[in-house]
């Protein structure tokens, strides 16, 4: 998979099969880099177990001949590794992915990697601010940062988190050509696997972007990113993390207050104001329903907490 190959020991036959794979899932599934990387890894892990599992570099007939029990022995090598259960449900997933690419191509069974469950999920909730705190997050005034630029900066970017609903890797990826500057409008945006959508700009959004830019002492290239580094390249999701970390202190807000948090509050803040799920789903770009329909979880926990402290009987019905 050229950059993101993994570095296993594995026979000739499979390497060459790894390179198809790869080829596959970035031109035909066009998987995000971040996802082609995690499904190397996981794949380099298997294999490498299989090595020590049956005694050989593992052939493409090696794994046609793999049964359910050798998954088995993979995954639970894997917990004593201390591996919880969602990295085993996402490596199981880049395994899948490969076995099922060689069924395709009619040199395995993947029958046996079909019939393995992934380990039950810990059910976790999202985190979302009140709105009163993702307000305070967002505002330029409340940034810790002496240059004035760089907090007007950083309030845009978390601005487009929660007022729009972003990634912060979505927001770093905004060209300076695409900036949204004046009144209510829509931003395209290039999300998860290279999918597209758009997103609602409110004015004070809008504002905060123009405001960023009318202070910032290096101005972006129209074909450049937006949002820049003090050094005049790209801008870093981990300054706008560490940013955030800082107010968390500053604001007395609790550590599940991260840039991403904004999102969920984003989501949280519409549907608890009667926002359709389905709208809400594609303004968040999900695939699945079921995975927006989480904040209707989000939501009754909410509400039944306050109902437990506003109840005069609470607790003791």
């Amino acid at each position: 998979m050229t950059a993101a190959a993994p570095l296993v020991i594995a026979a000739r036959d499979t390497l060459d099969q790894i390179e198809a794979w790869g080829e596959h899932l970035r031109g035909e599934r066009r998987l995000s880099p971040k996802t082609l990387e995690a499904y190397s890894r996981d794949l380099e892990q298997f294999l490498s177990f299989l090595t020590m599992h049956i005694g050989n570099p593992p052939t493409v007939a090696d794994l046609a001949d793999l049964r359910t029990g050798d998954l088995r022995a993979f995954m639970a090598s894997r917990r004593k590794e201390g591996a919880g259960a969602r990295t085993l449900a996402r490596g199981l997933a880049g395994i899948r992915s490969f076995m099922g690419f060689l069924e395709r191509e009619g040199l395995a069974n993947g029958a046996a990697f079909r019939a393995m469950r992934a380990p039950r999920q810990p059910k976790t909730l999202p985190k979302p601010l009140a709105s009163s705190a993702a307000r305070r997050v967002v505002d330029a005034d409340e940034q810790l940062d002496a240059e004035p630029w760089v907090a007007a900066r950083n309030a845009a970017v978390l601005a487009l988190c929660y007022g729009s609903g972003l990634r912060i890797s979505e927001a770093l990826g905004i060209r300076r050509a695409d900036a949204p500057l004046s009144g209510e409008g829509v931003l395209r945006v290039t999300g998860k696997g290279g999918k597209t959508r758009l997103v609602p700009v409110l004015p004070v959004v809008a504002e905060a972007i123009a405001e960023y830019l009318r202070l910032a002492p290096m101005q972006p290239k129209p074909e450049g990113p937006l949002f820049l580094g003090v050094r005049g390249g790209p801008l870093k999701a981990r300054i706008i993390q560490l940013a955030m970390a800082k107010m968390r202190g500053a604001l007395g807000l609790s550590d599940s207050a991260t840039p991403h948090a904004l999102r969920h509050s984003f989501a949280t803040h519409l549907f608890s104001n009667g926002g359709d799920l389905r709208a809400i789903q594609e303004l968040l770009g999900h695939a699945s329903l079921s995975t927006t329909q989480i904040y209707t979880a989000v939501d009754t926990e909410r509400l039944l907490q306050v109902f437990e402290k506003a109840h005069p009987r609470a607790g003791r019905l």
